[in-house]
């Protein structure tokens, strides 16, 4: 069984690896026509011109002819040899990654070099790592990606995703690794590599006119570069992804050699460390993101996480019993620098954080988040929430009138959202149109729910302006312009009478909707402060020579890859929130804060759902509903019950950020 099984992979192998250089040559037919239109106009000059010498194409006509196509052959050539150098010199996309030097990960390096060998492929020519849950082979052999003492050759660099490395075994990260080394045997043939550089040429060059400080004209010529460059993509695109295919339908067929058992159960982990991953980055890190922190070791939270997970749920029962073996992260000689270092790198992409530390973007440790970061964020939220709550209370009252004496307790904002009848006085802050678009979707992220429950799915559509009353906009505030008699949905075929009931606490519209403009301006002023921060470490960066004296300085600059520059994140976790959802959110943190200033509870750290308010030492799971009855319904008797069950006092003071 063991031949046929060997058998049948050389020629699964082979049929790969001649799939993907038939699709090789084809892609480079196409780079072969282009080239031959390109001299067409020339060749026929040539004809013309020895038709002269030789007196077979003699006359006025004939000598009109040879100067118009000399002409036009000069101009196409010159054409073509811009879009050669453009396509040449662009500077192809590379993902953002922490370099690792072969003295910062020895072991690592050694078992990708022995895992090599035992494929019969030529070894990475280094190793970086990315902040996902996924690997890959990267060709960096472009000279704006090659450093000084950059060596391999065209050998691709191995991308390994790092929580794999922290939540995988040694046996298991060779396993998973083996089909993505195996795809540098593929790799190494010129016909391949000549495809894959002309195609990543052609998608470097159409984002060439997007390049900051071109000047108008040349701008213009890019625009003209990069019209040929998709037309030459398009005629290519379908030849490149069969190739891609080819690839790792070879390296897949050369990889069950070597430890094809164990990988079967290490896909297993790949599902699971990703699950891990999303829910980390969504429910942990996202909100100490937004404070201005960033978790320090993210994928040392990745195995509390799981580990917590196989407590949880059954499914994931015995996965915890591998953490005796021995952890691939033992393979790095300084496993918590390149924590810090792809942690950093992780707020970069998926929230827009600064490129480096600095006074409002610190690293937290795992012991100091509950304090430094769930109870900042609580007393942030309600220190957001009596604002709104000043505002409109001093827009109502009018000039001159008297500060509010209650405070900041909770029983203000109960009051609040019970009271009957629409709000009064015009929103605090800056105009509505900047913070809730028409679907009352606030133009920010918003906050991580406090418990799965917090916020249900179909509440984010609650603060549609259609199910406002008549003359009312987003905000919740009635229009003095309308006329009092003027349904807004008139004429649009009857659909006002889809929804014709007033909304069922219109207080809480209207809180939501200030609420959410302050929240905009806060996120825009953020994102100014970040771009100007950026503009000012790439001043710095281009005035300072470049001295990386360990293998991950400068991964907040990305040098020696591309990645982005701007304050704007890669991959954004969460879509734009409701207002309702937020005041939700909101109102959760003044309640929490009312229980750790009144009833001895505290804030704590759920691996899994992110901040947790702790009574007793027991997460307090049954809060969510309540604070859902109040701001949606208007109801606060499930909250009050709640309050008076557990202690807290909401007619108490509470302290704000």
């Amino acid at each position: 069984m063991s031949g046929v099984s060997g058998t049948g992979s050389a020629v699964g192998e082979e049929w790969g690896a001649r799939a993907a250089r038939s699709r090789a040559l084809a892609v480079l037919r196409v780079r072969g026509r282009a080239l031959g239109l390109a001299v067409l106009p020339a060749a026929v000059a040539v004809v013309l011109y020895a038709g002269e010498v030789t007196g077979h194409f003699s006359g006025t006509g004939w000598g009109t002819a040879r100067w118009v196509v000399t002409v036009l052959a000069v101009v196409v050539l010159l054409a073509a040899t811009a879009v050669a150098l453009v396509v040449a010199r662009a500077r192809p996309a590379a993902t953002p990654t922490v370099e690792l030097a072969e003295t910062a990960a020895p072991d690592l390096y050694r078992l990708v070099r022995d895992l090599a060998d035992r494929l019969g492929v030529p070894a990475p020519a280094a190793i970086a790592l990315t902040p996902d849950c996924d690997s890959w082979l990267e060709d960096r052999t472009h000279r704006t990606h090659r450093g000084a003492g950059d060596e391999g050759g065209g050998a691709p660099v191995l991308v390994i995703g790092s929580p794999f490395l922290w939540w995988m075994r040694v046996g298991e990260l060779r396993a998973v690794l083996a089909p993505v080394v195996a795809g540098t045997g593929p790799a190494a043939h010129p016909d391949i590599a000549a495809a894959r550089r002309f195609v990543r040429g052609l998608d470097a060059a159409i984002a060439v006119p997007r390049t900051p400080g071109l000047d108008p004209v040349r701008r213009l010529g890019a625009h003209g570069v990069g019209q040929v460059a998709r037309v030459l993509l398009r005629a290519c695109r379908g030849h490149a992804a069969e190739m891609e295919r080819g690839v790792a339908a070879a390296g897949s067929e050369r990889a069950q050699e070597v430890d094809y058992g164990v990988r079967i159960v290490a896909q297993e982990q790949v599902g699971l460390a990703y699950a891990g991953w999303d829910r980390l980055l969504t429910r942990v890190a996202l909100p100490a993101w937004r404070m201005g922190r960033w978790p320090a070791k993210l994928d040392a939270g990745v195995v509390s996480a799981l580990t917590e997970l196989s407590r949880r749920d059954r499914l994931a029962d015995g996965f915890s019993s591998r953490l005796g073996e021995r952890p691939a992260c033992d393979l790095l000689e300084e496993p918590g620098a390149v924590d810090e270092a792809a942690s950093l790198l992780a707020a970069r992409l998926f929230h827009g954080g600064p490129a480096a530390p600095g006074p409002d973007w610190s690293p937290v440790e795992w012991s100091q988040y509950p304090e430094e970061v769930v109870d900042r964020k609580w007393r942030t939220d309600a220190a957001r929430l009596h604002q709104v709550l000043d505002g409109i209370d001093a827009a109502a009252a009018g000039p001159g009138a008297p500060p509010p004496t209650d405070g900041p307790t909770l029983t203000r904002v109960i009051d609040r959202l019970t009271a009957t009848g629409p709000a009064t006085g015009p929103v605090v802050g800056a105009p509505a149109e900047a913070a809730v678009d028409q679907d009352g979707h606030a133009d920010q992220n918003g906050h991580t729910d406090l418990t799965d429950s917090a916020v249900p799915p179909d509440s984010a559509g609650l603060t549609d302006s259609a199910v406002l009353p008549d003359s009312t906009h987003s905000t919740g505030l009635p229009d003095p312009t309308a006329p009092a008699d003027l349904d807004p949905l008139d004429g649009l075929g009857g659909l006002g009478d889809l929804d014709d009931d007033p909304p069922v606490n219109p207080a809480a519209d209207a809180l939501a909707g200030a609420l959410s403009a302050l929240l905009a301006r806060e996120e825009a002023a953020r994102e100014a402060r970040v771009a100007a921060e950026s503009a000012r470490g790439r001043t710095a960066a281009t005035d300072a020579p470049a001295d990386r004296t360990t293998a991950y300085e400068g991964v907040g600059a990305y040098e020696g890859v591309s990645g982005p520059d701007g304050p704007l994140p890669l991959f954004p976790l969460q879509p734009p929130r409701s207002g309702r959802d937020l005041l939700a959110d909101h109102v959760t943190a003044m309640v929490c804060c009312a229980a750790v200033d009144t009833a001895e509870a505290v804030p704590g750290l759920d691996w899994l759902d992110g901040p947790a308010l702790l009574l007793g030492g027991e997460r307090a799971t049954d809060l969510g509903p309540r604070v859902l009855s109040l701001v949606e319904d208007g109801d606060p008797e499930p909250l009050r019950d709640w309050l008076a069950r557990t202690g807290v006092r909401p007619e108490k003071p509470v302290r704000l950020v």
